[in-house]
């Protein structure tokens, strides 16, 4: 059992700071441990109430009957450091600390309590001044963000690491929305005790991640961030997006969470070195890991472009032509092999137009012709379901099909033209076709698996 399960696999949770009001984070916190079904015991720690949410209540952790593994402190930040303390004497292991008012507004010296307590007892800390965690699959979710407002994704295999709890929770209705899943979330705050570090050199152990995302303001510890990416990155792919890239958001950094940023060019050139993948925007973070979870690492940069609509097609040209990928012209050979397969009146060529006319038996073999040529170091698709023969079942057999027998990267634009066709596009993204609504999206997706074969080519 890794230091770090105590966190993901606790067999009780005491929850500080519990509440009988729905509107206070005592409240929410303990009403998402029962509602995600957590299998350990739940102990709510609050000296006004008998029960809440039909559970026990205790005056004091102290008074809890057995062991405590893990605590969640939701308390003002100068009754924090002897409630740690408390449920350090009762067993704890870790703690999530989610109560704000500390080095972030100043108070350094109540962190600096709060981190002897820890050391003394050898508790491990999460926070203060965060979220918390979120595995849907171990079934633990400290976030005291209401499943009403911000739904939860369902599990999935890329796990993220966040400083900011706002950025997270945005993150956590995007990837809802988009139908797509999470394996671990963890929002760490002010890290006084549990780094991004720390974080990932456990998810990259953990086998229920294929992927780390990580959102990083600054680090606690640079030679330790870079050796864990390092480490990371030769198991499975780690996606950084850097927070206060510019001077003034380095200053925005410094009054969140009271982080040192650090200079961002240094930052992203030593992630680089160190085989992690850079991406600029949320659309990024939160595409690119989907990609990498489910696709080869891609070791060239030519593309061929299918899809049956020329519009569509000409906008991935120039999406990928300004990602530095070349989307040169077939071989004579390969020209002819499509064209004895196409209709005489498809434009054949990069991008090959299948036109109005297009069934998913011709993407499915146009397909395999690209990627068996050796011409094409990945495949992007882009099937609009709005024409006659695009049956969407068949599609999707057909190119999760094509998905299987190609050992080249495949990545497509689909638009969900009703809420039949959404369903077929999110089922064939679970069964392991990354799909993203424009071309500039699955543009930027397959970038992050060019970096990714960069990074373990020069590993190598």
């Amino acid at each position: 059992m890794g230091e770090l399960d105590i966190f993901f696999k606790p067999r009780s949770v005491a929850v500080v700071g519990a509440s009988r009001n729905p509107e206070r984070v005592g409240h929410v916190i303990l009403k998402r441990l029962v509602e995600i079904g957590f299998p350990g015991k739940i102990y709510p720690i609050n000296p006004k109430a008998d029960e809440i949410l039909g559970l026990k209540c205790y005056s004091k952790v102290s008074e809890v009957p057995e062991n405590v593994d893990l605590a969640v402190i939701a308390l003002r930040a100068d009754l924090t450091p002897s409630a740690l303390e408390e449920a350090a004497k009762k067993g704890a292991k870790g703690a999530i600390v989610v109560s704000g008012g500390f080095s972030e507004i100043g108070n350094e010296h109540l962190e600096r309590e709060l981190l002897e307590v820890a050391r003394k007892y050898g508790v491990r800390v999460i926070g203060p001044n965060c979220l918390g965690v979120f595995d849907p699959k171990d079934k633990i979710d400290t976030l005291f963000l209401p499943e009403e407002v911000i739904p939860r994704p369902r599990p999935g295999e890329v796990s993220i690491i966040t400083q900011s709890g706002s950025l997270g929770s945005t993150l956590l209705t995007m990837i809802r929305k988009e139908g797509r899943g999470i394996s671990k979330f963890v929002s760490y705050g002010n890290r006084l005790d549990v780094d991004e570090g720390d974080l990932i050199l456990y998810l990259a152990e953990d086998d229920d991640t294929k992927v780390i995302a990580a959102y990083i303001e600054g680090v606690a510890d640079g030679r330790k961030f870079m050796d864990a990416i390092e480490m990371a990155s030769k198991r499975k792919p780690v996606v950084v997006l850097k927070g206060g890239r510019t001077s003034s958001g380095d200053r925005a950094v410094k009054s969140h969470t009271g982080s040192l940023a650090g200079r961002s060019d240094i930052f992203q050139a030593a992630v680089l070195q160190s085989g992690g993948i850079l991406v600029n925007t949320l659309n990024e973070f939160v595409d690119v890991p989907v990609a990498l979870a489910t696709q080869p690492p891609m070791y060239g940069d030519r593309v061929a472009v299918l899809t049956n609509g020329g519009g569509f097609g000409i906008l991935a040209v120039d999406a990928l032509e300004m990602r530095g990928f070349r989307v040169t012209p077939p071989s004579e050979r390969l020209m002819m092999e499509l064209r004895a397969m196409l209709p005489p009146y498809y434009p054949v060529g990069n991008p090959t137009d299948l036109t109005g006319d297009s069934t998913p038996e011709q993407f499915l073999e146009a397909g395999l012709a690209f990627v068996e040529s050796g011409e094409y170091d990945a495949l992007f698709l882009i099937p609009l379901f709005g024409v006659p023969g695009m049956v969407p079942d068949k599609t999707e057999k057909l190119l999760l099909e094509l998905v299987e027998r190609s050992d080249i990267p495949i990545v497509a634009t689909a638009v969900p033209t009703t809420p039949d066709v959404e369903e077929v596009l999110h089922r064939m993204e679970r069964k392991g076709l990354p799909i993203y609504p424009t071309p500039e999206r699955a543009a930027a997706a397959l970038y992050g698996l060019r970096q990714y074969g960069r990074s373990l080519t020069q590993s190598r």
